[in-house]
């Protein structure tokens, strides 16, 4: 069974029952106790708070929907950020999403429910765009379908901020490879018009019935989407009118500048089309057979012969040969008559060392083959490879255009044989031939706990952690076990579990109560009182009481014997006089009118409170009746 279920949150979140596990987070349905609210909680993995780069991408999701209010974006009540615990807490959506209702009718929909989705899923992401926030992994799967009609956007995972500095043309090409815009799948930077691509694949899906690019592997549809014309809209859906066919094949251009340059401005020609759905737009879609840039070149780019080598060293040696050529041979003669030596030595000496110069550029030009100044090779442009299988890596041109070289590396978030980490990044544009270093997951690793107990706890978390996996330790009084030595672990001895899960550590530690038990004093003189009690770590008050018993005996004693008391705190010693005394009643305060007015006050030794009524009556602090001085009687 799951932990967190059954567990309160922030002490107000019950998580009732797990509904989703995804990658990096588990998602649970649960209510809010103050409110009475269902919600939905994402809870990052446990076995991901070391992870750098998960906790980053959590906290952007918490980050980017905590500020977004809108009716079509999943509300977000809280977020918790610590070291031991991440999670979001959201309004919980009952519904399924517009994959799973594409599915479901079995092909195309009615271009009124295809409006209708768009309309708010652009108003969504209208709303995102104008925080700074870009979704970048707009698709049917992130879109939930309410049964009322309306959207719920979610997953905002790896959205990021358009504002921020930090971005980079090296930020991962990540988002569904079925929807994603050309300039992910290259590793370019992207901004709010690349959500605009997503929705116009999203509307050729819905009209149509078909995605627009499609192939066996991630590897093949990327470059589709790079260099490849979707088939015209008027050929797989002849019925949707021509307007809408119009929207959806500008939004997906391939050159971001030529699409809508905003959610707002791709909604306003929506709007349009309702008011007038036999509208046209001035936007001509060019076919596959006329796109210039419909081949793979766009992606390898077979680069033009230059000079050949032999004729730019030819030309540089030519300039480098030229030796004052506007001199007269009149002037030379002159020259040569004026010094006593002659100059035909040096030009000797240098044309020797200039051919011998030349030679050995020659031989390194054409015996290095990694040479990329004169290199004829076509230039390469990495996509991202990230997410993708080995196999379809091998199935690809790429394999043919780059030398592959292979790691391997146990992963727990991407299953066996697929692609964690690449070099060269995607975006970065190499020579036809040059090595490619691709990391690929070897799945999860497993490891048997081994036993522990007994062992000195910091040999122990170092022996767990040479095998990979994270350790934390928890102190637990045991007497059986010597202090700082292990008692147990969790998951215990024996049990075999993922290679970088937690194990717990329940390390014996002694344990220093801060609390005694007070000793009985009563009887004894003063300076022994004082003496037990101190001992014991407690500070002492005395109250002196007329009494036949000897100077400095202790009468009575605060708290009583017996009673366990916080170290340091006062004990209340009421000590004899030595003098008898008969305690003078105190006169009853009255009124005016001479009646007794109701009053309370202490006893003269402090151990006990009084409280006189009207009539006269008297009783203590244990309601019983008394004295003055709070006797009973």
């Amino acid at each position: 069974m799951d932990n967190l279920i059954g567990k309160r949150l922030d002490g107000r979140y019950l998580i009732q029952s797990l509904v989703g596990v995804g990658g990096m987070a588990n998602v649970y349905r649960g209510v809010d106790e103050r409110t009475g609210n269902a919600i939905a909680v994402k809870v990052l993995k446990e076995e991901f708070l070391d992870n750098e780069e998960l906790v980053r991408r959590f906290k952007n999701e918490s980050k980017a929907i905590s500020i977004l209010d809108h009716p079509n974006i999943v509300k977000v009540y809280d977020v918790s950020v610590t070291d031991k615990l991440q999670y979001i807490v959201m309004e919980y959506v009952d519904g399924i999403t517009l994959k799973e209702y594409l599915k479901q009718r079995g092909g195309a929909l009615t271009w009124k429910e295809t409006v209708h989705f768009a309309t708010q899923i652009l108003g969504a992401l209208q709303h995102a765009h104008s925080k700074g926030i870009i979704h970048r992994d707009v698709k049917p799967q992130n879109i939930m379908l309410l049964a009322d009609g309306s959207i719920k956007m979610m997953d905002f995972g790896i959205a990021r901020f358009s504002r921020a500095q930090s971005q980079t043309v090296s930020d991962k090409a990540i988002g569904s490879v079925h929807y994603i815009s050309p300039e992910q799948a290259k590793g370019d930077r992207t901004d709010a018009r690349t959500d605009i691509y997503s929705v116009g694949v999203m509307l050729y899906e819905m009209l149509s019935g078909r995605l627009p690019f499609d192939g066996d592997g991630a590897v093949s549809i990327a470059i589709m989407q790079i260099s490849d014309k979707a088939k015209p809209l008027a050929q797989v859906a002849p019925n949707v009118p021509e307007g809408l066919r119009q929207i959806t094949e500008k939004a997906m251009e391939k050159d971001p500048a030529k699409r809508y340059q905003s959610a707002q401005e791709m909604l306003e020609a929506i709007e349009a089309f309702k008011r007038n759905p036999s509208a046209r737009f001035a936007y001509e879609y060019r076919n596959t057979q006329d796109n210039p840039e419909k081949n793979i070149n766009r992606v390898v780019n077979n680069v033009k012969s230059h000079n050949k080598a032999g004729n730019i060293r030819t030309g540089e040696a030519r300039r480098a040969g030229t030796s004052n050529p506007g001199r007269s041979k009149s002037s030379r003669k002159a020259r040569k008559e004026k010094k006593p030596f002659s100059v035909l030595p040096i030009f000797f000496g240098m044309a020797v060392a200039f051919v011998i110069g030349a030679a050995i550029l020659v031989y390194l030009i054409f015996t290095n083959s990694s040479n990329l100044l004169f290199s004829n090779r076509a230039d390469v442009t990495i996509i991202n490879f990230v997410g993708m299988t080995l196999d379809e890596y091998r199935a690809s041109d790429y394999n043919t255009l780059l030398k592959l070289q292979e790691a391997e590396e146990y992963n727990s978030t991407y299953p066996a044989g697929t692609i964690i980490r690449q070099n060269p990044k995607a975006g970065r544009t190499v020579k036809e031939g040059q090595k490619i270093t691709l990391t690929v997951s070897l799945g999860t690793q497993y490891v048997t706990i081994p036993e522990t107990k007994n062992m000195v706890a910091e040999d122990a978390e170092k022996t767990l952690k040479d095998m990979g996996l994270n350790v934390l330790q928890k102190p637990m009084q045991d007497n059986t076990v010597a202090n700082g030595a292990v008692i147990y672990t969790s998951p215990a001895a024996g049990e075999t579990v993922e290679g970088d899960s937690t194990v717990i550590l329940y390390v014996s530690r002694a344990v220093i109560s801060n609390t005694n038990y007070v000793p009985s004093v009563t009887g004894k003189t003063l300076d022994d009182a004082k003496n037990d009690l101190k001992v014991l770590n407690f500070s002492v008050r005395t109250i002196e009481q007329a009494s036949d018993q000897p100077a400095g005996t202790v009468l009575n004693q605060y708290p009583e014997a017996g009673t366990e008391a916080r170290v340091s705190s006062i004990i209340t010693l009421v000590v004899s006089t030595g003098v008898p005394e008969t305690p003078a009643e105190t006169p009853a305060p009255t009124t005016s009118d001479g009646t007794v007015q109701e009053s309370w006050w202490w006893s003269s030794d402090g151990s006990h409170q009084i409280h006189q009524f009207p009539d006269g009556s008297m009783v203590n602090e244990n309601g019983v009746a008394c004295d003055a001085q709070g006797n009973p009687i």
